[in-house]
């Protein structure tokens, strides 16, 4: 099961996974285009509803990969920032995932074997950025939510990490830089903060989220991978 699959990083992720001949629960508020994918399924989920996630866990129990992408970016400082924006900022990148993994984790317990893996941010509890409050703030709570889980569950089978991306292009990084008004100046200001020279791409995330869920890596849990182009540094 992978949340914020309609675009961006979740649909990439969705994507590598069918490639390696999983069987993938695409979930998503809208899923307006076709993966095109064999052994990708569908599945229109708001994923701050209790009752549809609950719903969603129920259709689908035999989920041992559940990968949280849902995200939301709220710009300015914490003046700027209402209560409102604030709230819509935890729901969606915290909460959501609160509700995902306690509604599909029983069954992983009962199996005794699963995988989580949480998409979080390089700006978060890693560092800082200008104008990213409750996005920074909420993105933390994210990577504090993975190692309390992956440390409430570890002698049980059930795995929890995160994924802390730089700045990777996407959908919504190009609607972020359509609406500066000059595409080509944000595009360069977004690569002159990266020490490598350029942008992540979706698909780099992707291989990492593979590779948390794998047999490769059943001896981690709790941890936080950094991709980010050296950003953090």
């Amino acid at each position: 099961m992978v949340t914020g699959a309609g675009q961006g990083i979740g649909r990439a992720i969705a994507e590598a996974f069918a490639a390696q001949g999983a069987r993938v629960i695409a979930a998503d508020l809208h899923l307006p285009e076709a993966t095109g994918i064999q052994g990708i399924e569908r599945q229109e989920l708001d994923v701050t509803d209790d009752e549809a996630v609950a719903r969603a866990a129920a259709l689908y129990p035999d989920v041992s990969v559940l990968v949280n992408c849902v995200g939301y970016v709220a710009t300015g400082s914490i003046l700027d920032a209402t209560t409102v924006e604030f709230d819509r900022g935890i729901s969606i990148n915290v909460r959501s995932m609160m509700l995902t993994i306690r509604a599909f984790l029983p069954a992983m317990l009962d199996r005794g074997d699963g995988s989580i893996v949480n998409i979080a941010s390089v700006v978060s509890s890693v560092m800082a950025a200008p104008d990213r409050f409750v996005y920074g703030t909420s993105k933390a709570a994210v990577i504090g939510l993975t190692m309390s889980v992956a440390r409430d569950f570890i002698a049980r089978g059930v795995r929890c990490n995160s994924i802390s991306p730089g700045t990777v292009e996407s959908p919504s990084l190009l609607d972020r830089f359509a609406q500066t008004g000059d595409v080509d100046g944000a595009r360069a200001a977004f690569v002159a903060r990266q020490p490598m020279g350029r942008l992540g791409q979706v698909d780099e995330i992707a291989a990492t989220a593979v590779l948390l869920a794998s047999d490769e890596a059943r001896f981690m849990t709790g941890s936080n991978l950094i991709i980010d182009g050296g950003m953090s540094l």
